[in-house]
């Protein structure tokens, strides 16, 4: 029997996030018995970047923010990608996706840009994680220790840096799930 059979996966998110962050995660997680399901702004397919500069594949969708019920699922996950979490943090469906798994000590798992919606959800205070190095200011900004590791697991929260870091974060992932 798979690790994760039986648990329940919602990974987030909207056009141009990074390729790695949402397909590596998405099938090692399916690898592992769990059913992971994409959601989005809308149910037309959601494209995929490289680097935020080169578009690569266009990823189905299973549902939008609006049909994801949080307390049908057992962990939220959220890649990055600059315009992705750009779009996201925006948009108050995701921000409440985030707070309800939060506020359900479900495993919330963020990578890369991605923490920028932890800061627009008000969940970044008092919280020990990793983003890019790019958002370490605003993740201070927004009260939270910014550090500089692969992975960071602080209560439910799981942050990792960028695409590099993936083995680390998909292993927090599943150990969260299978604890």
């Amino acid at each position: 029997m798979s690790t994760l059979s039986g648990k329940k996966i919602a990974i987030i998110a909207t056009d141009f996030f990074e390729e790695a962050e949402l397909v590596r995660p998405r099938d090692q997680l399916r690898d592992a018995g769990a059913d992971v399901k994409v959601y989005s702004t809308g149910t037309d397919p959601i494209q995929a970047m490289e680097g935020d500069t080169e578009k690569t594949q266009q990823v189905d969708v299973d549902g939008t923010f609006a049909d994801l019920d949080v307390d049908g699922v057992d962990a939220v996950v959220v890649p990055g990608g600059t315009v992705n979490a750009d779009h996201i943090r925006t948009d108050e469906k995701a921000r409440a996706i985030v707070r309800a798994a939060y506020e359900a000590g479900k495993p919330l798992a963020v990578i890369c840009h991605g923490p920028w919606l932890l800061v627009s959800a008000g969940l970044a205070e008092g919280r020990r994680l990793t983003s890019f190095p790019s958002l370490r200011d605003d993740l201070v900004n927004a009260g939270a220790e910014w550090v500089d590791e692969q992975v960071v697991v602080d209560g439910n929260l799981i942050t990792s840096r960028n695409p590099d870091d993936l083995p680390a974060f998909v292993d927090a992932i599943e150990k969260a799930l299978a604890g």
